[in-house]
């Protein structure tokens, strides 16, 4: 006689159920995390603040703030490597706090 009673592999239908409001509260609170990093400034600087980048969570230039004693017409590669410079500090800003915020999650969810 088959013992089988339904169910997917042990789960009962009030097992599954919760298992997808725990998944439903993850997607919510990822989406919820995504969305404060959106509207988060996350502000690079170099040349000891001569040079400040402002980028969005996602990763939009906001705002450029460059100090007057820094422009050398006759030095424009080093305004060049200090703007670059401080566009990857605000990018290396944003990848830290979304490794805070947004949790590992396997492949495939």
């Amino acid at each position: 006689m088959n013992n089988f009673r339904g169910g997917f592999g042990g789960f009962n239908g009030a097992n599954l159920q919760n298992l997808m409001r725990q998944a439903q509260k993850m997607q919510q609170d990822m989406e919820k995390a995504k969305e404060e990093l959106v509207n988060t400034d996350f502000v690079g600087t170099s040349g000891g603040g001569m040079v400040q980048i402002t980028l969005t969570g996602d990763k939009k230039a906001k705002k450029v703030e460059i100090k007057q004693e820094v422009v050398d017409p006759d030095d424009v590669e080093m305004l060049e490597d200090l703007i670059q410079s401080a566009i990857n500090d605000a990018v290396e800003k944003i990848t830290k706090a979304e490794q805070e915020k947004l949790p590992s999650l396997p492949q495939g969810l």
